[in-house]
């Protein structure tokens, strides 16, 4: 399973979403461009101690995010407030590439 961001606009949200990945020992994949500069400076600041130990992978557009997933053989699971079904009614794959969008 994988956590991929969607053009994120905020860094400390992006470096949540890395603390959250490490943790969890998820990777988490970055579909820029983002809504702000990228840089080790900035992410260290609000990624605390935990950028060591997260599995990120940036992706400099969709459309390559896109051939990778399909490389891969992963399903797209879009996470948004406007799903059919809770989270807790879906049936997760190990193959699954978990999207969030952009926060505005």
């Amino acid at each position: 399973m994988h956590l991929a961001l969607y053009q994120p606009d905020i860094a400390a949200n992006t470096a949540a979403a890395i603390r959250l990945a490490a943790c969890l020992g998820v990777p988490l994949l970055i579909i820029e461009p983002c809504g702000f500069v990228w840089d080790q400076r900035r992410l260290r600041r609000v990624g605390l101690d935990y950028l060591a130990h997260a599995a990120v992978t940036r992706f400099a557009s969709w459309a390559a995010f896109e051939r990778w997933r399909r490389d891969e053989g992963g399903r797209l699971v879009l996470l948004t407030t406007r799903a059919a079904h809770h989270h807790h009614e879906v049936g997760y794959r190990p193959d699954d590439v978990l999207l969030g969008g952009r926060e505005s």
